[in-house]
């Protein structure tokens, strides 16, 4: 009486009883294959050394090579919708005839193709006069014999083993199918082995990348800068061409602008704005990621960005369910699609990058809610004490003068009154500067400029001199004035934070004509501080550099306006 006992999960496969099984066939055969087995287990041994998947599947195919007498080898990694190949490993082919061949088989056609969707043993005499055969192109070493095998990862099928050419012009025996059969059982363990630890592998990297970008926008640097490290963690951990960081215009139109980008050629993207019109940017704002194979090819995709890649991933930052801005990791033209497992870490880690971007972003709303409490305290005690005893000085400077009977003393006395009641008027208009929030600001480039400044002063001390050539609010556009009050906002910093200046100057000229012919605006912030030290910090300069470059423009430093040179004079232009 058999007794039936309910289904265990399948365990992981053990090699020895793997090898085992597959090398049970061998019983009863010849002497040839018997004398063959120890070539058979010295190849297995081979075969299970190393962990990292490609030098695992190059391993593979040198090794069923030699097994097998073989000139050519190669494995064939079937796709995970199971349609073609995602990977092509081979050996015996030289790397300057393979550059020759060119483009790879993708297994959708011909022999290759059969085997994917019929994955069986398949052993040929002459491979060109199978009908499944598409033929060879051009620069492809001729081959006839044919041995092809099924390599199975934990009764799934990974791909395919093929064999071609055996040495000597003899065809594949039924000892060398045999022998392959069991060598790719082996190579199976072997590949799920490396297929674990490079997934282990991947995901401690992307952690480490995600608390790298935690502590860089968390940090309390600049904003700038932080988001360049997302773009970089980015594009180094997806192993893309690009890393692209957008976050939401702030124009009335909407869509998104790119911030932040790690890429060869970072300057020609940087600044530039994706309409809100755009498919990809209304994706993307409702939370939803997209993936796309060819970039230069999809119509969703923004040619002038897009052209050189293919694969990309375009992911929202979001968070609690808001949308701060958008991550994209484009890889060129013609390299791998990104995996499943890709896929979901890079997810992974946009969603982390966005937490991170809201933790400091209501860090810095602390700080600012702090220095807003701080202006206005200030701001109170300019108003109730400074200025009401600047008055009431004025007041009894008055009285004496006319009291005074000696013609220079009066007029002494009411060149004083004149002055502090300028004084007084400076005062009131650095309150209400100092009361007035960020929302409240006009648009025009002037007034902007004006509320840079007059913010500048409070920390500074004193306030900025300034001058307007040309009409700068009708000249300049939205997105070079928003890149320019940027441009300001870095320099004036610089001089509070770094230059320890008493004098500031800050001249702004529409009517300036660029190196190349072209009008443009120039911006210039000069001061008398300590200038820029050697090997000093400079990351706040290469983003006015960028910034500038990516509008067609340029950024540079010289001499300031202190004795002798001393300081720093900035120079920020762009085409109008």
């Amino acid at each position: 009486m058999s007794v039936q006992e309910s289904p265990q999960p399948p365990e992981p496969p053990d090699p020895a009883q793997a090898a085992a099984e597959a090398t049970r066939s061998l019983q009863g055969l010849s002497t040839e294959l018997t004398a063959r087995v120890p070539q058979l287990l010295e190849a297995m041994r081979s075969v299970g050394t190393g962990l990292e998947l490609h030098s695992t599947l190059d391993r593979i195919c040198e090794t069923a090579a030699e097994l097998a007498g073989a000139r050519y080898a190669a494995i064939g990694v079937v796709d995970t919708e199971g349609r073609g190949l995602s990977d092509f490993v081979t050996h015996g082919i030289a790397e300057e005839q393979a550059r020759r061949i060119g483009h790879r088989p993708d297994g959708k056609r011909g022999l290759l193709g059969a085997l994917i969707r019929h994955p069986d043993p398949v052993r040929l005499g002459d491979l060109t006069q199978d009908p499944r055969s598409s033929g060879f192109p051009a620069h492809h070493p001729p081959m006839k014999t044919f041995l092809g095998v099924p390599i199975r990862v934990q009764g799934e099928i990974f791909g395919n083993l093929y064999l071609a050419e055996k040495r000597g012009g003899e065809e594949f025996n039924d000892y060398d199918v045999h022998m392959v059969r069991v060598l790719a059982t082996e190579a199976g363990i072997a590949i799920g082995n490396a297929r674990l630890y490079e997934a282990a592998t991947q995901r401690e990297r992307w952690i480490d990348g995600s608390v790298a970008v935690t502590t860089a926008l968390l940090s309390g640097g600049d904003a700038d800068d932080a988001l360049s490290v997302v773009a970089e963690q980015a594009r180094r951990l997806a192993d893309s061409a690009a890393g692209i960081v957008m976050l939401p215009a702030a124009a009335d139109g909407g869509g998104m602008e790119i911030v932040a980008v790690s890429s060869e050629n970072q300057a020609t993207s940087l600044g530039m704005l994706i309409p809100a019109e755009s498919p990809v940017v209304r994706r993307l704002m409702e939370g939803e990621p997209l993936f796309v194979d060819d970039a230069a090819a999809d119509p969703r995709m923004v040619s002038r960005l897009t052209s050189p890649y293919g694969p990309c991933m375009l992911l929202p930052l979001q968070s609690g369910g808001r949308v701060l801005g958008a991550l994209v990791t484009p890889r060129a033209r013609g390299d791998r699609p990104f995996s499943e497992a890709e896929r979901t870490l890079a997810t992974q880690f946009a969603s982390q990058a966005a937490l991170a971007l809201m933790m400091a972003e209501a860090q810095r709303d602390r700080e600012r809610l702090a220095v807003f409490e701080d202006r206005d305290r200030i701001a109170r005690d300019l108003h109730d004490l400074v200025i009401q005893r600047l008055f009431a000085t004025g007041m009894m400077l008055e009285g004496a003068q006319r009291r005074s009977v000696v013609p220079e003393v009066r007029d002494g006395v009411g060149k004083a009154v004149d002055e502090l009641d300028v004084t007084i008027q400076e005062i009131r208009t650095a309150i209400f500067a100092l009361q007035q929030g960020p929302a409240e600001a006009p648009s025009g480039l002037r007034t902007r400029v004006l509320r840079e400044i007059n913010m500048a002063a409070v920390p500074l001390g004193f306030k900025p001199s300034h001058r307007f050539l040309g009409p700068v609010d009708a000249m300049v556009g939205e997105l070079v004035g928003k890149n320019l009050i940027a441009a300001l906002r870095e320099a004036l910093s610089n001089a509070f934070r770094h230059a320890g200046a008493t004098r500031i100057e800050v001249v702004l000229d529409c009517t300036v004509t660029l190196p190349d012919g072209r009008p443009g605006v120039r911006l210039e912030v000069a001061d008398d501080g300590v200038g820029i030290p050697e090997g000093g910090r400079r990351s706040g300069l290469r983003n006015l550099r960028r910034r500038a470059e990516s509008l067609g423009g340029s950024s540079s430093y010289g001499p300031g306006i202190g004795e002798d040179g001393g300081g720093t004079t900035l120079v920020w232009e762009a085409p109008l």
